[in-house]
């Protein structure tokens, strides 16, 4: 008996972990502007993701405009994401990894386009690649204060 209610409880925690995961961007965004201050980056970051695997499928259907917007999201919410782990002191690696992974991912889009498609993209991976920077210098930063001491 144990064990099925064991296997119950497992799976009812999975099937909720799923679900938070299929959320939609525009889901994310609503959230986002009640949560905590400790989550913000983490939804921030999320909601970026998202607007890169969708801004990956417009461009891929042709839909640059509306790819180029999704671009912007993922620019903004980065940015929300560093400043939330930045004022937070919490998520400074994961958020660095997160956007270092996206910037990844964008240099290999910009790599698909036509060249009159590039220069935004170029211009996200640099302003990603600015992001990262701080979060790096803040996350080192600390290390730095402690061997001071």
């Amino acid at each position: 008996m144990r064990r099925f209610a064991f296997t119950v409880l497992l799976l009812a925690l999975a099937s909720a972990h799923g679900a938070a995961k299929d959320e939609t961007v525009d889901e994310l965004k609503a959230r986002f502007g009640g949560a905590r201050p400790e989550e913000r980056a983490e939804l921030a970051i999320r909601i970026a993701q998202g607007q890169l695997r969708n801004a990956d499928k417009l461009y891929s259907d042709g839909q640059a405009d509306q790819a180029r917007a999704a671009v912007d999201d993922i620019v903004a919410y980065s940015e929300k994401a560093r400043d939330d782990a930045v004022q937070t002191k919490k998520h400074l690696k994961n958020v660095e990894i997160d956007v270092r992974k996206m910037a990844e991912k964008l240099r290999d889009i910009k790599r698909t386009l036509v060249f009159d498609d590039q220069p935004p993209v170029e211009q996200a991976v640099r302003h990603l690649e600015d992001i990262r920077t701080t979060l790096l210098k803040e996350m080192f930063a600390k290390q730095d204060k402690k061997e001071k001491k």
